[in-house]
């Protein structure tokens, strides 16, 4: 039955939700047990020493690996001059280079940006500019896009990678296919660049310092569009993120009331390490547990990721609606034993019922949906991790974790009335990078955060959206803002007006819809997509090019974008 029904006119009580909470979740968190991240790492890479913590390809990591490789990468950034709290940025896909100078370059007491590998120079340079990134870890096969800004930065280091360059002599034998037979690695040349192998041998020869981190340092940029649609860095602090996966690692524990937990937890990541969800749910929340994160490169060869899911006795596995319906659309998918499977976490977009139908059917899991921005670190809400009921909701607010439904005036609403979701936590940014004014239009005087999404909340505490004020379009579980899309369009000397919608999309749930005026009259659908192209990354490109003579706007003179939703 769906928990979700409308209770109007009756007032809130004081945190509805915690009546309906698994019996062994608490209300609150407990005291923090470690002041940073880098701690975190420590404790765990001493703890668990013998187990895997990582694995690519094959190749494996302990978590005693972790911590020889990642203090050889702190100490060569503090070598190289870095200061506490300086930034740097990591563009790479799910390779075991991605969580070594992660952890790396929080180990020095810096700070870590993460940037989509898949952007183009345009976003590349925005959002190394804004961050004041002074060092790059990139995989080689974007070398050549950080090659296009690098002069327009202030970064001063580029480590460049390869795909096999931790594999070992398997390795070889990846970089030759990727190179010269895919051809996968486009021509770069960046002076004075070094390999991560000639970093972790600096490294090794060098002295790693106290960092002196503390809960309020920042620990990740984690950038974000806006309603300008100019991407902004959420600043996120080693206390944000302790607390979330804590938060995580409280509910993950009623998922075993019912079953015997397996002594080490097998975590499938097929999402990027570089988005918000796999990086708190898989590489944090594995990382305390001393789990072992499977790294998926490239999620969308889907035949390779079932086969990964036959051999890897996966308890864990977060994904979108759109990567459980893939895998279920594969016809060996139904084949693969499921016994070890005790929880599939979903997030990123809403789960549609008739997938999580059919999930639960052909595995044996329930797909448990949760919701969270990367302001919040990400988890704000999830349904409970002990029930097979699909709620059809964004579920409870999670521990120490509150949730109001307001309206215009900020003021608090009924149950049953819908309102924007704010909320307000531990887990909850400390603000935009560099960005008061976006900082306060966001946060409410009294420390919640406003997240733009509109619902209501009923009398169990379960929450649902019904719509978003902003006009966000979501795409797969990415963040895409019309703004941008349209402030790209207008680059084009052809175009003399543009305008993006969302559009229903069974694949990723959403699309870009491109309204366009044309300056030039020979102006083509081609024309447009192939400028797109050169300045979006994939999930941001338009997937429909409408041509209209006229776009319907208000009396001042702004585009409405919800006339041409209808």
């Amino acid at each position: 039955m769906n928990s979700i029904s409308a209770h109007p006119g009756g007032e809130r009580p004081d945190k509805p939700w915690l009546a309906t909470y698994p019996a062994i979740v608490p209300a609150e968190l407990p005291a923090l047990e470690y002041e940073s991240l880098a701690e975190l790492l420590e404790e765990s890479c001493v703890r668990y020493a013998d187990r895997i913590a990582f694995s690519s390809m094959g190749k494996t990591l302990t978590y005693r690996q972790l911590e020889s490789q990642t203090r050889k990468i702190a100490a060569w950034l503090q070598a190289s001059s870095l200061q506490k709290g300086d930034r740097v940025a990591v563009m790479m896909p799910n390779v075991l280079q991605n969580p070594i100078a992660v952890y790396g370059i929080l180990r020095a007491g810096l700070v870590v940006v993460n940037v989509n590998p898949l952007y183009t120079p345009r976003e590349l340079e925005h959002q190394l500019r804004d961050s004041g990134a002074k060092a790059i870890f990139v995989l080689e096969n974007f070398a050549h896009t950080v090659q296009q800004v690098l002069d327009h930065t202030d970064v001063r280091h580029v480590v460049v990678t390869s795909l096999g360059e931790m594999l070992g002599a398997k390795g070889l034998i990846v970089n030759l296919l990727v190179r010269k037979v895919k051809k996968l690695v486009p021509a770069w040349s960046i002076p004075r660049h070094k390999t991560f192998k000639q970093v972790l041998g600096e490294g090794d020869g060098a002295t790693l310092k106290p960092s002196g981190l503390v809960g309020s340092d920042i620990a990740f940029l984690q950038y974000t569009g806006g309603t300008t649609g100019i991407a902004k860095g959420a600043v996120l602090t080693h206390k944000n993120l302790l607390s979330n996966k804590l938060q995580l690692e409280l509910w993950l524990k009623s998922a075993f009331e019912k079953r015997q937990r397996p002594d080490v937890l097998n975590f499938l990541c097929a999402l990027p390490l570089y988005h918000i969800f796999a990086l708190t749910v898989n590489s944090l929340m594995g990382m305390s547990l001393g789990a072992h994160n499977i790294l998926v490169a490239n999620p969308r060869d889907i035949p390779a990721l079932v086969r990964e899911f036959s051999k890897s006795n996966v308890h864990v596995f977060p994904g979108l609606n759109t990567l459980f319906n893939a895998l279920m659309n594969n016809p060996d998918f139904a084949k693969v034993d499921f016994s070890s499977l005790v929880i599939s976490l979903g997030g990123g977009m809403a789960v549609q019922r008739p997938v999580a139908e059919r999930w639960l059917t052909i595995t044996g899991s329930h797909i448990t949906e949760g919701y969270g921005l990367s302001e919040t670190s990400p988890v704000a809400t999830a349904n409970r991790f002990d029930s097979p009921e699909f709620t059809g909701s964004i579920g409870l607010p999670i521990s120490s974790t509150d949730l109001d439904i307001r309206n215009e005036d900020d003021a608090s609403l009924p149950l049953g009335e819908i309102g924007e979701i704010c909320i307000r936590g531990p887990q909850v940014m400390a603000g935009y990078w560099n960005k008061p004014e976006e900082t306060a239009r966001a946060m409410t005087p009294d420390g919640y955060f406003r997240t733009g999404d509109m619902g209501f909340m009923d009398a169990r505490g379960y929450t649902k959206i019904v719509d978003r004020k902003k006009d966000m379009i979501l795409v797969s579980g990415f963040n895409v803002y019309p703004n941008e899309i349209e402030e790209v369009a207008a680059m084009h000397p052809g175009i003399l007006e543009a305008a993006a919608v969302g559009v229903a999309d069974g694949h990723s749930g959403e699309a870009v819809k491109l309204f366009v005026v044309r300056k030039d009259p020979d102006l083509t659908e081609a024309d447009v997509k192939a400028h797109c192209v050169a300045n979006l990354t994939n999930y941001k490109r338009p997937r429909f090019i409408e041509f209209r003579t006229e776009l319907p706007k208000s009396p001042v003179g702004k585009i409405l974008r919800k006339d041409l939703r209808t």
